[in-house]
């Protein structure tokens, strides 16, 4: 097992009602800018819910924050954070909510004269402005780390940030939010969760049994839930366990110690930069193609994969390949896509090409989890996935 270190500083507060924990949560004194999506809290009462807790505090509101968080967007509540003195921030939502308030938390403290070069330059955050979450979407477990992705339209990126001053300070998590979530929501969380452990775990054989053990129950849990998830939302204790899932697939528990991947996300963000397609749907894309092409590498890990989750019987090549398909099945059986093919998307044949070229234009195209996945690998595992 690989020495490691671990710090998890937020509070979760977790199940039916945790929202009235809120004004005991944030600073007294504090003035809280409140952060949101699309709307969707305004419909399904969380909105109320949240700023009848709120009463005691000076509150503004910035709403509109989109499915893939725009930095141009996000400037515009920057500017609010600064122009007000805000000196709290609430998330209201799912991963993309959060993940924009860990850039604002970056951007407010933000000493340089471009934002964007906290993403572009890879620059860590050791203090941000403070703020907590509620969280509306099980998926990312962006209420629990300190990791964000933010979109830049105008230019076709998608960065990664992250530090250990973009904890939150609290997150609440009450599974009866999923009871009012569409089944696309529904179905990308389920995939979003399970290919974080993927990332995590599916790399090759090490000594950390624990954490292996840790990750197969939470993929052997996610398979077992999803239909019930996706037919009964409003079964509180599926959906309890879908959220914790969720939560602990990327709060950062099961990466300690062992080595990790991230080229499945790596790729996925520029297939988003490039067409928009949900950030679960690309994991899937990527997913089958890539661990086909290394599956000289991976063999032995879907292998014991593919035994202890899925029950598989055989010889390790064998089982590997056939645990492939059957998480390419899983995937589908949730009516997502798993090829490029399968959305409607223009120039499908010359994207390998151009998303190779867009990767290399912000750094060299070294991925995996033994650093060996380089731009003529990435073009043949896209070329596989269309």
């Amino acid at each position: 097992m690989n020495n490691f270190n671990l710090h998890l500083p937020t509070k979760l507060y977790f199940g039916k009602d945790q929202h009235k924990e809120l004004s005991n949560l944030i600073p007294a004194g504090s003035k809280v800018l409140m952060l949101y999506g699309g709307g969707s809290i305004k419909r399904n009462g969380i909105y109320e819910k949240v700023k009848g807790e709120l009463a005691n505090f000076e509150v503004l509101e910035f709403g509109g924050i989109e499915a893939n968080p725009q930095y141009s967007t996000l400037l515009k509540a920057l500017e609010i954070i600064k122009s007000e003195g805000i000196t709290f921030m609430l998330a209201v939502g799912g991963g993309s909510v959060i993940d924009g308030t860990k850039f604002l938390s970056s951007a407010a403290l933000f000493e340089g004269d471009e934002p964007w070069d906290i993403l572009a330059k890879g620059i860590r955050t050791e203090v941000g402005l403070p703020f907590g979450t509620v969280l509306t979407l099980p998926a990312t477990g962006s209420e629990m780390n300190s990791g964000a992705v933010v979109s830049r339209k105008e230019i076709g990126q998608k960065r990664a940030m992250g530090g250990p001053g973009l904890f939150p300070v609290f997150s609440i998590s009450d599974p009866t939010v999923v009871a009012s979530l569409p089944e696309r929501q529904l179905a990308n969380g389920i995939v979003d969760a399970f290919t974080h452990v993927m990332e995590q775990y599916m790399t090759y054989p090490t000594a950390a049994t624990l954490q292996d053990r840790i990750s197969e129950g939470i993929l052997a849990t996610l398979m077992e839930i999803a239909p019930t998830v996706m037919k009964e939302p409003d079964n509180y204790e599926v959906a309890a366990n879908f959220m914790w899932c969720c939560n602990m697939a990327l709060n950062g528990i099961i990466q300690k110690g062992v080595p990790t991947d991230w080229s499945i996300h790596a790729i996925g963000h520029e297939i988003t930069a490039a067409y928009g397609i949900d950030h679960a749907r690309t994991l899937a894309i990527v997913l089958p193609s890539m661990y086909r092409y290394k599956i000289d590498n991976k063999d032995a890990k879907l292998a014991q994969y593919g035994r202890r989750v899925l029950g598989l019987e055989g010889a390790d090549r064998a089982v590997a390949e056939a645990a492939i398909d059957a998480t390419e099945e899983f995937f589908r059986s949730l009516g997502i896509g798993t090829t490029l093919s399968d959305y409607q998307v223009e120039e499908v044949a010359s994207f390998p090409s151009k998303c190779v070229e867009a990767m290399e234009a912000q750094r060299t195209i070294i991925l995996g989890e033994k650093r060996d996945i380089r731009a003529e690998d990435v073009r043949a595992i896209l070329q596989a996935a269309l």
